[in-house]
Order: C-alpha cells, then structure tokens, then sequence
C-alpha cells in the first residue's frame, strides 16, 4: 500500500485517467473527489462489498435453481 500526504486540492494521479483531489478536511473526515473516465466504475468500499455480496447470493440461487430443475420431471 502507498501511503500519502495530500492538502486540500492536491492531487494524486492513477495511471493516465484517473485523479483523486482533496476536496474538504474536516476533523477525521476526508472528502475527495475522483475523476475517471465513464466506463470506470467508482465505488465506496462498503458499497462494492454489498454489491460482490448480492451478486454472489444470485449466483448461488440462479445454481440451486438450475439443479432442482434438473431433478423435476
């Protein structure tokens, strides 16, 4: 992991398209905003685990469909 130090309105690039700035310090609060090409998905961390989360709950079901179906009949 790197680790840096950034002041409001700094920034930090990621390869050739993405850029994060300081936006707001406030207390243990850290606003920042991402730019980044449309076809990149952005996400919160906690947001992107109940997605992952979902989508493997579906798979499982979609599974567990697709083999009773096949013991019917």
């Amino acid at each position: 992991m790197l680790i840096l130090s950034r002041k409001i309105n700094e920034k930090i690039k990621i390869g050739e398209d993405i850029t994060l700035t300081i936006i707001e310090v406030r207390g243990e609060q850290v606003k920042v905003g991402v730019e980044a090409p449309k076809d990149v998905k952005v996400f919160r961390q906690e947001v992107f685990n109940a997605i992952q989360s979902e989508n493997k709950a579906a798979a499982e079901s979609q599974n567990l469909s697709a083999l009773s179906g096949l013991f019917q009949g």
